[in-house]
């Protein structure tokens, strides 16, 4: 068990900056990555159908013979974390939890923004996840609906860039936050571009770097981990086209990615 894979999971190609965290933090870890590029974006749909597709998925993993899972997407961790901790029998991570501790860990002055896709906003899943803070701290919740749109376009700078991020981040910087939540794993792309926005006076907390924190203790703990001398095997899936995510996954991970393979989810009828 402990050199089995970890299932990583997202609605497309943001989740790859958790494995990059993950690849980095537990390097003797093999990572089995599952990417519904067939059916994403996730952020717009209903909750409800955003559950429906997230288990279709982790049960395709679990399928795999996977240690752990991780939920490499907030908007399917928003809809879907309750149902599959009941459902499997492997320890499931997220992403919106770590985020939100690390968020309390570093604040100053309590006031915290949270940036995301509409889904996750709408859901509240980070605004609610702070229900048991000090009465001093505040939580702005902002969508930033565009961000995903450049970062697959592979803009992630320039004025285009900017003129967006302003924008988005505005009222954010009218409540005078001092702590910015990434809460998209697609953001942490745009992190130079966000800070420069913001000002150093920022903290930016990245939701995939605080998961793959998550991970590592998760999998200390359950005597999870594989060898220090284990050489793991990575492998990348998609519902989509192999082709077009092996050129984007490039650009998110780097030459770790060297060969995707197309993966089949869903019941028989409705499969893609």
């Amino acid at each position: 068990m402990p050199q089995s894979p970890i299932g990583v999971f997202d609605s497309g190609f943001g989740g790859l900056t958790v494995a990059r965290e993950i690849l980095d933090q537990l390097p003797q870890e093999s990572v089995l990555y599952l990417g519904d590029t067939a059916r994403t974006p996730y952020g717009p749909r209903p909750i409800a159908e955003v559950r429906q597709l997230a288990l279709q998925c982790l049960d395709r993993l679990v399928d795999h013979g996977v240690k752990a899972l991780v939920i490499a997407c907030n908007s399917a961790s928003a809809a879907v974390l309750a149902d599959a901790r009941e459902r499997y029998d492997v320890p499931v991570v997220e992403v919106i939890r770590p985020a939100v501790r690390r968020a309390m860990a570093v604040t100053r002055s309590g006031r915290i923004g949270v940036i995301s896709t509409e889904a996750t906003h709408q859901s509240r899943a980070y605004v609610d996840s702070f229900v048991a803070a000090p009465p001093h701290v505040e939580v702005f919740s902002q969508p930033c609906p565009r961000f995903v749109e450049l970062v697959e376009a592979g803009v992630t700078s320039g004025p285009e860039v900017l003129d967006v991020a302003r924008d988005y981040l505005a009222p954010l910087q009218k409540q005078e936050i001092d702590t910015l939540i990434l809460g998209c794993t697609h953001y942490p792309l745009l992190a130079s571009a966000l800070q420069y926005v913001l000002g150093e006076q920022v903290t930016l907390v990245s939701s995939a770097a605080a998961t793959a924190a998550d991970l590592y203790r998760v999998l200390t703990e359950g005597g999870l981990l594989a060898p220090q001398d284990n050489e793991p095997s990575h492998q990348w899936l998609t519902t989509g086209d192999p082709q077009g995510f092996t050129f984007l996954a490039r650009r998110f991970l780097g030459p770790e990615v060297e060969q995707v393979h197309q993966a089949f989810v869903g019941r028989a009828e409705e499969r893609v």
